[in-house]
C-alpha cells in the first residue's frame, strides 16, 4: 500500500514541505489555521481535512509544523486531535521547535494508543524546503524514522538521526542559538565598520576569506544592505517584526531549556533582548 501523508501547519516552512510531498505523488491531507495555504495546496492535488482527527484518519505518516510547545499539545492530545484519530503503527513527526520535554510527554501519550512519535526539526528556511534542501534533525527510534523516510526524502537534503526522542528538538535548539549569536556577531561588526568609516564590501571580503562570514550570516547582513527608506517602509518592517518575533520565542525555548538541564547561558539571555536590535526592528520597546 503506497505511504499517505498528513501535514498540518502550512507556514513559512511548512507550506513548501507539504507541497513537495504532494509533487512527489504521495497522497497528502493537508490542514491549517488559515485557509488560503489549504486551498493552494489542495488546488495542487492535496486532500483538505477539517480537523487534525480527521487528518490522522487518513494518514500513515503525519508532520506537525505549528508555532509552539502549546499548539503541538492541542494538535496531537486534543478532544479532536491527533490521537483520537490515528491508527496503530502511524507516526507523527514534529517539525516545531519546542521543549525537548514536551517531545517526550507527547510520545509517551501516543505510545499507549501504539502511535509512535519523532522530533523531526529542520533547518535550512523556506527556500531551502522549496527546494528539496533541508537538513532533518530527527530523534527517536530506528524503525519509525525508517517508516517516514520516504515523506522526509521530498524535502531532504540531508536527515541526521541524533539519537532518542528529545535528542532532535535539543538539537535543533543548540543550532538556533549558534545561529542567532552569529546574527549578533555580523551585525555589531558592520555596525563598528560603519561607525569607523571602513568599507563593507573590503570587511566581507576579510571576513568571507578567513571564514569567519558564513553564507548564512552573508545573506543575514542583505537585512541592513537595503535602503534606508526599503528598510523604514511598513512592508519591509513587518517582515523584520515576524523574524524577530520568531527569533524570541526561539530563544526563549532555549533558556528554558537550559533551565531543565541546570546550565547558565548568559549570551543566550542577552541576545535574546537584543533580536530587535539586530534585525533593525523599529520598536524602541524592544530595543
Amino acid at each position: 500500500m503506497a505511504l499517505r501523508a498528513g501535514f498540518i501547519g502550512l507556514g513559512n516552512i511548512g507550506k513548501p514541505m507539504a507541497r513537495r510531498l504532494v509533487a512527489a505523488g504521495l497522497e497528502t491531507s493537508v490542514l491549517d489555521t488559515v485557509q488560503a495555504p489549504v486551498d493552494e495546496l489542495v488546488r495542487e492535488g492535496a486532500k483538505p481535512a477539517r480537523s487534525p482527527r480527521e487528518l490522522a484518519e487518513r494518514a500513515d505518516v503525519i508532520g506537525v509544523c505549528v508555532r509552539d510547545d502549546a499548539d503541538v499539545r492541542a494538535v496531537i492530545q486534543g478532544e479532536d486531535g491527533l490521537l483520537a484519530g490515528a491508527a496503530r503503527g502511524s507516526v507523527i513527526a514534529l517539525h516545531s521547535t519546542i521543549l525537548p520535554s514536551t517531545v517526550r510527554e507527547v510520545g509517551a501519550a501516543a505510545a499507549e494508543r501504539g502511535v509512535g512519535v519523532l522530533d523531526a526539526c529542520v533547518t535550512g528556511g523556506a527556500a531551502n524546503a522549496a527546494a528539496g534542501k533541508l537538513t532533518y534533525i530527527v530523534g527517536g527510534d530506528a524503525a519509525h524514522l525508517e517508516r517516514c523516510r520516504p515523506a522526509f526524502e521530498t524535502s531532504a537534503a540531508k536527515i541526521v538521526h541524533t539519537g532518542p526522542l528529545g535528542s532532535g528538538a535539543a538539537t535543533k535548539l543548540c543550532n538556533n542559538l549558534m545561529t542567532y549569536l552569529a546574527w549578533l556577531s555580523a551585525f555589531e561588526s558592520l555596525h563598528l565598520a560603519r561607525a569607523a568609516g571602513l568599507s563593507q564590501e573590503k570587511l566581507e571580503e576579510v571576513t568571507r576569506s578567513n571564514g569567519n562570514l558564513t553564507e548564512p550570516m552573508q545573506a543575514f547582513l542583505a537585512v541592513h544592505k537595503a535602503p534606508e527608506e526599503t528598510r523604514r517602509s511598513s512592508g519591509f518592517q513587518a517582515m523584520l517584526r515576524s523574524f524577530v518575533t520568531l527569533a524570541e520565542k526561539d530563544l526563549a525555548v532555549t533558556l528554558a531549556f537550559a533551565r531543565e538541564s541546570g546550565v547558565a547561558l548568559p549570551g543566550t539571555a542577552l541576545v535574546s533582548q537584543l533580536m530587535a536590535r539586530v534585525y533593525g526592528l523599529e520598536d524602541t520597546a524592544r530595543r
